[in-house]
Parts: structure tokens; sequence; C-alpha cells
């Protein structure tokens, strides 16, 4: 199977922090990963690494075949981004940012069938700033995929919302990737990250302390569930037990 996203012996460091250290591992095409770690074990940095917003100090990133940092007008073409934080103006209305994205795109899907396909199809006059929470969530994943992308980055894509709308996401995602869609994300729900992920990789303080499938995960762990294998993975668990000995 051909891969998409490639990172080799990556590493990013802020002064004498190290967010990412020498991690590698391959997308494949119409496969799901998924990105998992505590606040601050260096998502983030490892998605802007990938995507080209910041420039690794070492190892490298192919997505398609191309460069994310020298090639990153073509691949601006190819590949939607969804982040949590948006710089998005609050004072348009929805069809106005959608029409304003949709333009910068030779190709661009049909974002009223995408606004529709999320459950916000009547919120197309509706002030951005109006939206709830979950539905900003579900307007920025449209906005992600009105490029027709090969490839999607999805961070912490189902905040927000309520179990009813993260199922409805799941499905539409779902029938994305069976079209031959490439889907990263990012996610602390694990009851998600079995749904929807083909392989996985749980970082901790910069480094990945697992790369594989959700059921290698369990199997490499001493317990039965997801939820605990990552825990233990990322020694939140321990932490846990410690807060509440704390507060016993």
């Amino acid at each position: 199977m051909e891969s998409v996203i490639i990172v080799e012996k990556l590493s990013k460091s802020y002064g004498s922090c190290v967010a990412v250290d020498t991690i590698s591992f391959a997308v494949e095409r119409g496969t799901v990963f998924g990105l998992l770690g505590a606040n601050g074990a260096g998502k983030s940095s490892m998605i802007e690494c990938i995507t080209g917003t910041k420039k690794p100090d070492d190892g490298s990133v192919s997505i398609l075949g191309m460069d994310p940092v020298r090639s990153r007008k073509q691949l601006f073409e190819r590949v939607g981004v969804q982040f949590q934080e948006t710089g998005y103006q609050e004072q348009i209305k929805v069809n106005e940012l959608c029409e304003e994205i949709s333009s910068l795109y030779q190709e661009p899907a049909d974002y009223h069938d995408l606004l529709s396909k999320f459950g916000i199809a009547d919120k197309g006059s509706s002030f951005v700033k109006e939206l709830s929470g979950g539905q900003r969530q579900r307007l920025f994943i449209v906005l992600a995929l009105i490029p027709e992308p090969e490839v999607v980055f999805l961070d912490e894509l189902t905040t927000g919302l309520d179990a009813r709308a993260r199922r409805a996401v799941w499905k539409i995602l779902a029938k994305l990737k069976s079209k031959g869609l490439t889907i990263f994300l990012t996610s602390h729900f694990m009851d998600e990250v079995e749904v929807l992920c083909d392989r996985i990789c749980i970082l901790k303080s910069g480094k990945s302390v697992f790369e594989g499938t959700v059921a290698e995960a369990i199997e490499g762990s001493p317990y039965e569930k997801l939820e605990d294998a990552y825990l233990w993975y990322t020694g939140e668990e321990k932490d846990e037990d410690e807060d509440v000995s704390d507060h016993a």
C-alpha cells in the first residue's frame, strides 16, 4: 500500500525543551492515523512540523511525495487542515466564509452539501460568532474538506459535540475514508480512536512510546481496554493515582 505521509527521525526543540524527539512513522493512503498523547506531549509541534507551518530541526517529512515546507503551494490544493485554534474572523456569515475558502481552490467541493452532511445547513446566514462550540467545530471540519483533499488533518475533531453529533461525524469520516481519503487526527476520546483509527502513535514527553494498531496497543499493555492501556503508556495512570492519594 502507498504511504502518503512519511515521517523519518523528526525532531523539534524550543531552546532546551525537546518537543519532538526523533519520531518516525508512515501513514498509508485511505487509512486513519491517530496521534495521541497528554497535553504537552508534543502533538501540536508534531502536526506543525508535518504540515509545514514549523520547520523541524532534524529529520524529514513527506506528504504525497512532497516536502511540506518547500512544496507548500502544491500541497495546499491537495491537503485539508482543521485546527482547534483557528484564525477565522467571527464577524462573517457561515456561507460567506465557505465562499471565501472555496475561492482559494480550483475545484472545491460543494460547501452547501458539506454543511448539510454535518447538520449545519440552516446556519448559513448566521455569523460565525453566533455558533455554539459544537457548531463551530463542525464548520471547521467542513472548511478542511472544501478543497476535496487527498489528506486531511483533524485536531480534536469532536470536542464540544454531543454523543449523537460525534457519531454522525464518525459515520461521515468512515464514508470519506472508504472513498480513499487519508485522515490524520488527534483525539482525547478513546472510543473515537477505537472506532476510527487503523493505526495510532502515542507520544510521551516528545517521544513515541507506541506505534501500531489499537489491538497491538492493548496487547502490549497489562490491560484489556484502550483507555487503560493509553494511560499506562503515557504514565497518566500513575499521575491520577498520586492525585487521588494526595486528596485522600
